[in-house]
């Protein structure tokens, strides 16, 4: 937040909403001490009764810490205790405590002015060493920066930095001429083409981009490309790339055709039995939850490839809640089940005269012997065999709460997640810290995995100019 000068010897007051936030925030400042101050201990006592989220990692962290000091003596504790699993210089985990504090004058006694005391105290006391309060409390960085104490905010949990919010998933070159050399003429390598198994490969050797990663698309432009590539392999010198599918025109997915490069690259993420994992961000109206609702009707009802299709979102409200909702778990989940309805009816819309049989109770009745709505709250401790999944709205889940439901995951399922970092509805996440964000940079270099972040297609004019305004 402020610009301090650090010198070699640090030392990280970690706030209790930092623990809070990662339980193993202790282990992620390497070479450096780490110093919990004793109200930071008061209030995780506080927090650790209960079933709620924050008292599971309340009760996480203490006993992370009653491992550590387990093993040790009194005067270890006192010295600073070395902490575990670090590579290379390990830093020391300090207890903050004073039986003679004094409160800052002017501020009344509250946890954040003893954590800011605390820490004003250890700073005078060790005028050698950069002493630096770590929190995500917005309040309390402020009224530290008022008080001249160093303050930072915790970042390392961060997917991606903040001019990066979320990854492409593509790398498409521009036309020779136009923009840049041309896909080809930037690459500088040597190309063999080759078939197998009724696919298309083309083999490079020489110097690959630092920028590609196992599963992105390489396409030489957005719309008419001529080339449309999945890196399947890639080294520092070599790299295997498969042609895709054209889903523009004669061959379509349950009668959806692609519009752009990056709509016919999810096409076929969706598409790929070898792809277990598929994310796809994007603004609203880019297509992601029709055309995963089109794959999957397609490989479910058309392929048989997978016996039910588990569709799943985080009940999170834009606004006021709506309160209890009567009914089975299906009819609960129902009023969130918007999005699902709304594509449901385009898919099966006759184009001649408008109708859609979504409305007939026979198709309602076929379809939905396949199709399950549930949620996520009643996910733990199942697992989902020859099932296609699809988390919508996968923002508005923690990165803890994601991992739970793809670790459903049983034999023959493919999962795919949806959404839009820029509508998260819940409290505290961001579009660098939801769960979203976890996945995509997670698995971006497993090659069972596919990231696509797609970009406005056919939007109404509406929708532009209120994004563009507001």
């Amino acid at each position: 937040m402020v610009r301090i000068d650090k010198k070699a010897t640090r030392l990280y007051v970690l706030d209790t909403n930092v623990l809070i936030h990662d339980p193993a925030a202790l282990y992620q400042f390497e070479e450096h001490d780490v110093v919990i101050p004793m109200t930071v201990l008061e209030e995780l006592d506080k927090h650790k009764n209960g079933i709620r989220e924050i008292a599971r990692t309340a009760r996480q962290v203490s006993r992370t810490l009653s491992d550590i000091t387990s093993r040790v003596s009194f005067d270890e504790i006192q010295a600073g205790i070395p902490i575990p699993g670090s590579i290379g210089v390990t830093g020391r985990l300090r207890f903050l405590c004073y039986n003679d504090l004094k409160p800052l004058d002017n501020l009344e006694d509250s946890p954040d002015n003893r954590i800011l005391a605390e820490t004003c105290r250890l700073r005078d006391d060790r005028p050698d060493a950069s002493v630096i309060l770590v929190t995500k409390d917005i309040n309390l960085r402020v009224k530290a920066a008022a008080l001249k104490v160093p303050v930072e905010d915790y970042l390392n949990d961060r997917a991606f930095s903040d001019l990066d919010a979320m990854t492409e998933g593509a790398r498409i070159y521009p036309e020779a001429g136009e923009h840049g050399t041309g896909l080809w003429e930037d690459l500088n390598v040597e190309v063999r083409v080759e078939r197998a198994d009724h696919h298309t490969y083309y083999q490079l050797s020489g110097e690959m981009p630092t920028d590609w990663h196992v599963g992105m698309l390489v396409s030489d432009g957005e719309n008419g490309a001529n080339f449309e590539a999945i890196i399947r392999e890639l080294g520092p010198t070599s790299a295997r790339l498969q042609l895709l599918t054209n889903y523009r025109h004669h061959a379509g997915v349950w009668g959806v055709h692609a519009h752009d490069s990056r709509q016919n690259f999810t096409l076929n993420l969706l598409m790929d039995p070898d792809i277990d994992l598929v994310t796809i961000a994007g603004n609203a109206g880019t297509g992601k939850t029709f055309m995963t609702l089109a794959a999957a009707l397609e490989q479910t009802l058309d392929m048989k490839g997978f016996e039910r299709i588990v569709f799943t979102r985080a009940p999170i409200p834009m606004g006021e809640d709506i309160g209890f909702l009567p009914g089975t778990e299906e009819e609960k989940m129902s009023p969130w089940m918007g999005a699902f309805h709304d594509n449901m009816d385009n898919l099966l819309r006759d184009e001649k005269d408008g109708s859609s049989s979504w409305n007939n109770d026979a198709t309602r009745s076929l379809i939905g012997s396949r199709v399950q709505i549930r949620s996520p709250g009643f996910m733990r401790g199942r697992t989902l065999n020859d099932t296609f999944l699809i988390i919508d709205e996968a923002q508005n889940f923690t990165p803890k709460q994601l991992k739970s439901l793809i670790t459903r995951a049983g034999r023959n399922t493919k999962i795919v997640c949806l959404g839009n970092v820029g509508q998260i509805d819940t409290p505290y996440l961001t579009a660098n810290t939801c769960g979203m964000a976890a996945v995509v940079q997670n698995f971006r270099d497993w090659p069972h995995a596919g990231h696509i972040t797609l970009r406005s297609v056919e939007r109404s004019r509406l929708a532009l100019a209120g994004e563009e305004l507001l």
